[in-house]
């Protein structure tokens, strides 16, 4: 029948299309229902468009430096709606790019909004108002998460912006306050400043980027500091409210110390929530705790034959993890050999500048955990690239087994981590140790280099330090 399929993915992000794609590969007949643009808010309004925003600034802080490369440059000038129109077009262009993945892959695309209506059952409500059902013995949940909504901090998409919000303004502010300090606020902070907006970053807990190693935290502290970014941690907002062309923020900033300051717009950037609504949860027996949907590795949940992906089964909210999940989830589906196991490795990445990128474990958690453990670190200013380039601010942190010699996590700060970091999953994935690591020849000259002088430094044997 033409409403029957053998696969339904809810949802087309980085989760939904890469698993719906691969069911195709195994021979499934899927379809693929979205209610907005292909490609979820990733491709859209997250991962890639802020990338885009992000290289411009970066661009112009080089700009901003010429001199020192010894070129000459009078009064660089940027245009702010160009900026924007770039990475607008960007997102179009990749959103495109799915749309022609799927058509290539005989996949079916259904635009509206989907549920569940039973075990094996989707309505769909589509543009025109019109619900139709379709049926699958196989449906995944893919519809990942939207911006936290808190009490005090509501959002008007005026003065007081979302992510969404602060990625398309029609022009830049004079003064910013971001609240929240994971990597969404942390990239916000450092793209805005690059263009000279006088920004403030608060944070509730004790540092900002609050879930990486210590000295990464630290850090990016003292440099977001010395760039003019003022830092606020374990301070609390109490309201915002929207006046013609401000925002008046109340604030906790110590114990019974409230102060009230005004910022020209400010960013909640305090998380993120499942979207689990109003997708006919109700209607089969899916165990939900924390408000994310439990499943095991391959996405299953208490529901046979329907599974759940990416953002609405839990932390960490990445894009690549919810892509891995999507292959390992179908590829089970039809008890294909999988290449996912319980020990999935999954590394973090921001993208401010500098960069940060980390895999495995913290210090912090090695020392809660009763874990012998030693460490290296190397700074990127012993790096000879590094000094070439111009760009010498951060360094690389590795954590070892003290008994085993297993690599157990690394932490960086620098140019282009986040391309380097893929190097140390893999050390983990293979259960690599510092003897397998010192052995690799790192090519010359290259940042990478560094990574090989960490290792070194955990156990003395750094030559460059």
């Amino acid at each position: 029948m033409k409403n029957n399929y053998d696969l339904i993915v809810i949802g087309s992000g980085p989760g939904g299309y890469v698993a719906a794609i691969r069911a195709s590969q195994l021979g499934l007949k899927t379809l693929v229902i979205e209610k907005d643009k292909l490609g979820g808010i990733c491709l859209n309004w997250g991962c890639i468009p802020t990338k885009a925003l992000l290289k411009s600034a970066d661009v112009n802080h080089t700009l901003s430096e010429i001199d020192n490369y010894g070129i000459s440059l009078k009064n660089h000038s940027f245009n702010w709606k160009k900026i924007i129109k770039r990475s607008r077009g960007i997102s179009k262009t990749l959103s495109e790019g799915v749309k022609f993945l799927l058509k290539k892959n005989k996949i079916d695309v259904i635009y509206g909004h989907g549920k569940l209506a039973g075990s094996g059952r989707v309505i769909v409500k589509n543009n025109d108002d019109e619900s139709v059902l379709y049926e699958a013995p196989n449906i995944i949940l893919a519809t990942g998460a939207r911006p936290k909504n808190m009490k005090g901090l509501e959002v008007d998409n005026i003065n007081i912006w979302n992510y969404k919000d602060a990625m398309i303004p029609d022009k830049m502010p004079n003064t910013l306050l971001v609240i929240g300090a994971g990597a969404i606020g942390v990239e916000f902070a450092s793209f805005y400043n690059d263009f000279g907006v006088k920004v403030t970053l608060v944070e509730s807990q004790n540092n900002i980027l609050p879930s990486e190693d210590y000295d990464v935290s630290s850090f990016i502290k003292t440099d977001f500091e010395k760039r003019g970014i003022e830092i606020l941690n374990n301070t609390k907002i109490l309201k915002l409210e929207s006046i013609k062309n401000q925002v008046k923020v109340q604030m906790e900033v110590s114990e019974n110390k409230v102060s009230e300051v005004k910022f020209s717009k400010a960013i909640v950037a305090v998380g993120i929530d499942p979207n689990i609504d109003d997708l006919g949860i109700d209607t089969v027996n899916i165990n939900i705790e924390h408000n994310k949907i439990v499943t095991n590795v391959y996405g299953e949940t208490s529901e046979k034959g329907i599974y759940a992906i990416g953002d609405i089964s839990g932390a960490p909210w990445l894009a690549h993890k919810a892509s891995h999940e999507g292959i390992s989830c179908v590829e089970n589906i039809v008890n294909e050999p999988s290449h996912t196991d319980e020990n999935i490795i999954i590394p973090s990445c921001i993208y401010s500048r500098p960069q940060v990128a980390s895999v495995g474990i913290t210090e912090e958690m090695a020392i809660k955990n009763k874990v012998p453990y030693t460490i290296g670190k190397f700074p990127m200013i012993g790096n000879g690239k590094a000094l070439a380039t111009g760009d010498n601010n951060g360094f690389v942190k590795t954590i070892f087994n003290k008994e085993s010699g297993e690599l157990l996590g690394a932490h960086m700060v620098g140019p282009e981590v986040t391309e380097l970091i893929s190097i140390y999953s893999l050390a983990i994935k293979l259960e690599a140790t510092e003897l397998d690591l010192m052995s690799t020849i790192f090519p010359h000259p290259t940042i990478s280099e560094s990574l090989h002088e960490s290792v070194l430094a955990a156990y003395n044997k750094a030559i460059h330090i």
